[in-house]
């Protein structure tokens, strides 16, 4: 391949991704190619390409790596939207994940007694769009089986990042292994050690329990998106294959609050979050197997021109959530996530047997062309969001009689799923 020497893809163990329970989660980390030790000095060891992170963005930019690699002359990847989906197809994993996932076919917003407001479409407002849910669990193992076999490492979550003496980047490790590594890609997510490093702010938080109900003789529901509003929390439920269907409660929060790993302390908490709630949510709640739920943060970074720091600084960048975390209400963190993993593959693959000169540009020009993408993107889920849980009674009202029952369109939000994406 064109990456010359070796690329490790750093994953904590521990980590837990935004959609997946604890009993579907899969422990992995991921090379980026055959994993070769070029020089051990001082307990230092030596790569060209460090991924830090393997969650969608980090397996996904590997995928493409390594598919964008095949393509210079010379050696030296819960739902997506269309936009996401365009991704897939262009990194080849696009077919494969369709006959595992389930067409959804509109949106029903509702009122938490169980009014609903409005209901939608997708075809109808937009001919192109395409809506496939598929579980996180299964597009996680299917950008793990495009890379190279033996592309396994466990438990190396990043502890700190250092710039050495050469110019090179100093990763440690948790466990005390050091890593020096030409370049660096952090797709660490919210809690990224890259971004600290590089100067970003804490991002700031909600709460989410999130759960897959699992129906052993099949689920009922309609192949519809379904949204609750109340005050200060909201809550949503989707299917997501025959047996299965995945929710979520979000309620606002100043901090993370403690760690709650008991699940069926986590099972109390939701119910008694809504219990006066439509019955058809409560019910799939109790039919969630206690562990696959969840209780995560659910961040944001507000991200200014001029002000936050760029995507990436020398031979180190950073991707998706580390990047741009953006709360769930437009759907498009994973997409976003997957157009910066084709987006930098497409810099960076040609770039690499230029020498440091020619990736720092690459990583300079990946940053530049998803500024315009990214900034309105993250404002508008932010802004959505904050509407979306209000706490005020008359702005509730104002939001369900006036703006979800009136005026809200479909077609001016779905505008975002459009991104061009051709084959790697």
């Amino acid at each position: 391949t064109a990456i010359t020497s070796s690329g490790l893809l750093l994953r904590d163990s521990s980590f837990l991704p935004t959609l997946s329970p604890p009993s579907l989660r899969p422990k992995i980390s991921v090379k980026l190619t055959h994993l070769k030790i070029l020089n051990v000095q001082a307990d230092v060891q030596k790569e060209d390409i460090v991924i830090v992170g393997a969650g969608t963005a980090g397996l996904a930019t590997a995928v493409s790596l390594h598919r964008g690699s095949r393509f210079v002359p010379e050696e030296p990847h819960s739902h997506c939207s269309k936009n996401g989906w365009r991704v897939l197809d262009a990194i080849g994993v696009g077919n494969e994940l369709r006959t595992q996932s389930l067409e959804i076919q509109g949106m029903v917003v509702k009122s938490e007694d169980g009014r609903e407001l409005r209901s939608f479409k997708f075809k109808d407002e937009d001919e192109t769009q395409e809506v496939p849910a598929v579980e996180r669990r299964i597009l996680l193992e299917t950008l793990v089986n495009q890379l190279p076999e033996d592309a396994i490492r466990f438990s190396s979550k990043l502890d700190k990042i250092e710039r050495s003496e050469t110019g090179e980047n100093l990763l440690e490790l948790v466990d005390g292994t050091r890593v020096s590594t030409k370049i660096v890609i952090g797709c660490d997510g919210i809690r990224s050690p890259v971004a600290k490093w590089m100067g970003f702010s804490e991002p700031k938080y909600g709460i989410a329990f999130r759960g897959l109900a699992f129906y052993p003789d099949g689920q009922s529901y309609e192949p519809k998106v379904n949204y609750i509003y109340g005050r200060g929390i909201r809550a949503g439920y989707v299917p997501v294959s025959p047996t299965k269907v995945y929710w979520f409660v979000c309620f606002n929060s100043s901090s993370p609050g403690p760690k709650i790993t008991d699940p069926s302390v986590l099972k109390k908490q939701t119910g008694k979050l809504v219990k006066n709630w439509p019955s058809e949510l409560l019910n799939i709640i109790n039919r969630t197997p206690d562990d696959t739920i969840i209780r995560t943060p659910l961040v944001n970074r507000w991200l200014w021109p001029a002000i936050s720091p760029p995507a990436s600084e020398g031979k180190v960048v950073l991707l998706g959530d580390a990047w741009h975390p953006m709360t769930p209400n437009l759907g498009q963190g994973a997409c976003c996530a997957l157009e910066d993993a084709v987006v930098l593959a497409r810099k960076l693959a040609p770039a690499i047997k230029y020498g440091p000169s020619a990736v720092e540009d690459a990583l300079g020009s990946y940053g530049t062309e998803r500024w315009p993408r990214i900034f309105p993107l993250c404002v508008r889920a932010n802004l959505v969001g904050s509407l979306l849980q209000w706490e005020n009674p008359l702005v509730c009202f104002v939001r369900n009689n006036v703006v979800m029952s009136k005026l809200l369109r479909l077609g001016p939000l779905l505008e975002h799923t459009n991104f061009d994406c051709e084959p790697l």
